[in-house]
């Protein structure tokens, strides 16, 4: 029985582990990041086209709330979690979760989609405003 008991809890901790990861991997979390703010944990917020962003990822507070719809932990407040790389990075993975799926992009999600959502909203991936992004993300990956 003990041996049963520590499977499932090994079992439910690998499930939470990748639920937590999310979508993105992890080369391209870290080209986004890097490509919004060199990664700066300590940016804080900045006005970015007339609303402010926030922390490393330069995250909106619509994103955060719509990422709130995909994951209870994000923290206490939308500048204190994306200010925070952790939590903004779970945020990211939590706003992917909502919006870049096989369901919407009617293909499996790539990098480019992840970052062009990232840059343009839920429809970013359409959009061609956002295709310079994806490029300095797209060369920060080689």
């Amino acid at each position: 029985m003990q041996v049963f008991t520590m499977k499932v809890l090994l079992t439910l901790i690998v499930v939470i582990a990748v639920v937590e990861a999310g979508p993105v991997p992890s080369d391209c979390m870290a080209c986004i990041c890097a490509v919004e703010s060199n990664c700066n944990s300590n940016i804080g917020c900045n006005v970015d086209r007339g609303s402010y962003s926030c922390g490393p990822f330069q995250i909106k507070q619509p994103y955060y709330t719509d990422a709130l719809t995909r994951s209870s932990n994000l923290g206490s407040g939308w500048v204190s979690c994306t200010t925070n790389k952790a939590c903004a990075e779970r945020t990211v993975q939590a706003y992917m979760t909502r919006y870049a799926t096989y369901s919407r992009l009617r293909h499996t999600p790539t990098c480019e989609d992840f970052a062009r959502i990232h840059n343009g909203g839920p429809n970013g991936y359409r959009y061609s405003s956002t295709i310079g992004y994806w490029n300095r993300v797209s060369a920060c990956l080689r």
